[in-house]
């Protein structure tokens, strides 16, 4: 175990790198900094000066050696759109989008799981039909669209809830969140569905495929023989199972999730890192651009070595194939 931790450190290292070259690489030729701070109306001595003190008149590795020094201490320069520390942004914004991504994958597992159970167990009845359906739409509506229909429906035909926003907030030290108010629900639940309703579909489309495959063993065969109940059967021995590709899914899932909450917070305006992100894309923000690259990819990262460690605790197969190798 602590040889597999090591190496999975090691590659960790090795992807974050690449992804802080990567980003720092394309993000150097997205538009010039320099002139959305001065404008068009700049002379070249102003420019020459404020290029030297961001220190973009250096080379390109000295630069990037700079910026992969401080982001490993946590810090990403200034913004130069906003002026503040990335690091502080960030930090204020991180756990607005953590929020979000947390509540849309708890609505996800709690409500796919069963769902894909029912489809496998329940094949041909109405409501499996239902269900195949709505994870048929889940998936090839796009998210945008899901959110927009959600505003137009819940917000302003029905009015039941608000359509922008996250509410009343309480702060615990550094940390703000939305979820020990009334309010603060009554705002994230509209984002957290259209977020969790793709993940929603995928999860129960797997979840119902697995099924069937476990389902068709020979060792569900043997418990059928031994005459076990039929819950027994399905939620003892199918639906654990069923779980362990589940759960390598859903993992890397909660970093799509936080990633690709992009969409969700700019159609809601939820104050995330994704609606921070397109602010900055759109002002040319270097340093926050690669920041939040940064930071997902090590998000990323986390949740696949948390993943691994997981699948090789949970599944008996895998430690008996290390042990065997040795």
């Amino acid at each position: 175990m602590f040889a597999f931790i090591l190496r999975r450190l090691a590659q960790a290292v090795v992807v974050m790198v690449s992804v802080a070259l990567i980003a720092f690489m394309l993000f150097q030729y997205v538009g010039d900094p320099v002139v959305f701070l001065l404008g068009q109306d700049a002379t070249p001595d102003q420019i020459r000066e404020l290029r030297a003190d961001l220190g973009l008149d250096k080379p390109f590795f000295i630069q990037f050696w700079h910026f992969l020094a401080n982001a490993v201490q946590g810090e990403f320069g200034l913004s130069l759109r906003q002026g503040a520390k990335v690091s502080r942004l960030i930090a204020e914004r991180f756990p607005a989008t953590l929020e979000l991504s947390m509540v849309a994958a708890v609505v996800a597992l709690v409500l796919g799981i069963p769902m894909g159970v029912y489809a496998a167990l329940k094949r041909g009845t109405f409501m499996s039909q239902v269900f195949m359906t709505v994870s048929l739409l889940g998936v090839s509506l796009p998210t945008f669209l899901i959110g927009i229909l959600l505003i137009l429906l819940f917000a302003v035909t029905l009015g039941w809830f608000p359509s922008f926003g996250r509410g009343e907030v309480t702060q615990l030290g550094w940390w703000s969140t939305g979820l020990l108010t009334a309010k603060g629900w009554h705002h994230i639940t509209l984002p957290a569905v259209t977020l969790a309703i793709f993940q929603l579909t995928l999860i129960m489309r797997l979840v119902r495929a697995e099924m069937l495959e476990v389902l068709r063993t020979d060792y569900i065969k043997f418990a059928r023989a031994r005459g076990l109940t039929n819950r027994a059967v399905h939620f003892g021995h199918a639906l654990k199972n069923t779980l362990v590709p589940v759960m390598t899914i859903t993992g890397l899932q909660l970093g799509g999730l936080i990633a690709f909450a992009i969409i969700t917070e700019t159609v809601f305006q939820w104050p995330g890192m994704g609606l921070l992100f397109i602010q900055a894309v759109t002002f040319a923000d270097i340093p926050v651009m690669a920041a939040y690259l940064c930071l997902i990819a090590l998000i990323f990262v986390i949740i696949n070595l948390i993943v691994d460690l997981l699948y090789f605790a949970v599944d008996p197969r895998l430690r008996a194939e290390k042990a065997g190798g040795h």
